[in-house]
């Protein structure tokens, strides 16, 4: 009987509410946590997974092989690759597509790829203004590792010893 009319004082008073209010009370007066974005950035992991980037080697040939793995353990089936034989008897992509809308971010594709062709970068200020631009093409992946080259290598570095 105590406990009920415990209860209904503590419901009359707003008791909850009080302690909510509380807590709200203490980080009142605390200094806040706020960043300005474009200017400063959070930290990241090391291994965080943004956008996606194919690798050249350094005599400027792509990687790609054209063995199909990422597309085969694409859980979201996101990749889409065509190949084809060239002259000299090496198969090559000749079409490359990633639909980022259905990508998860998981980095299967990353971790399958034999000759590490295809990386996640820590890259992940992008954004699209039109329909279609959520399929990255071969050349906008080429595009993006040349422009991150420095970064994918040093990333990619310090990652090692999680390998």
């Amino acid at each position: 009987m105590l406990q009920r009319i415990k209860g209904y004082i503590k419901s009359f008073a707003l008791w909850d509410l009080l302690c909510g209010m509380r807590v709200t009370g203490m980080y009142f007066w605390k200094r806040k946590f706020t960043i300005q974005y474009p200017d400063e950035k959070t930290p990241t992991s090391p291994r965080f997974r943004g956008l996606h980037a194919l690798r050249r080697y350094p005599n400027g040939e792509e990687r790609c092989i054209a063995c199909k793995l990422c597309e085969a353990v694409c859980p979201a089936l996101a990749i889409t690759i065509d190949s084809e034989p060239r002259a000299d008897g090496s198969r090559r992509t000749t079409k490359y597509d990633i639909d980022l809308f259905k990508c998860i971010y998981c980095g299967l594709c990353e971790e399958s790829c034999p000759v590490d062709s295809i990386v996640l970068t820590n890259m992940a200020d992008y954004h699209f203004e039109n329909r279609g631009e959520n399929i990255i093409t071969k050349q906008q992946l080429l595009a993006i590792g040349d422009k991150y080259e420095a970064q994918i290598a040093k990333d990619r570095e310090a990652d090692k010893p999680y390998r």
